[in-house]
């Protein structure tokens, strides 16, 4: 049987690997924004796992909200990159630092 240590040890896998993806690339931004989705989903099935554990729908229902932003973010970073590489044609951290207005 499942229980709460192993939905736990998931999500803190994938958190570990959120954490490694931001740390060791710092040149490619598409990868950098999947590890915040991997940080954000590991936040999800932390909620929704101690949600279920507790009997509480309150888990469940920050997980929608963060869902929603994850969501919001992912579309408006990947609208960000696209404008970005039509202008400059490349997407590395290093040159999104031009792009003070």
């Amino acid at each position: 049987m499942v229980g709460l240590e192993h939905y736990l040890a998931v999500a803190a896998a994938l958190f570990v690997i959120g954490i490694f993806g931001i740390f060791l690339n710092r040149k490619n931004v598409i990868i950098l924004l999947m590890s915040i989705e991997l940080i954000l989903l590991a936040v999800n099935i932390n909620l929704v796992a101690f949600s279920a554990f507790l009997g509480d729908l309150v888990g469940q229902i920050f997980t929608l909200f963060v869902l929603t932003v994850a969501a919001a973010e992912a579309a408006i970073g990947l609208a960000i990159l696209v404008c970005f590489f039509r202008n400059r044609g490349t997407i590395d951290v290093e040159d999104v630092n031009v792009m003070k207005g």
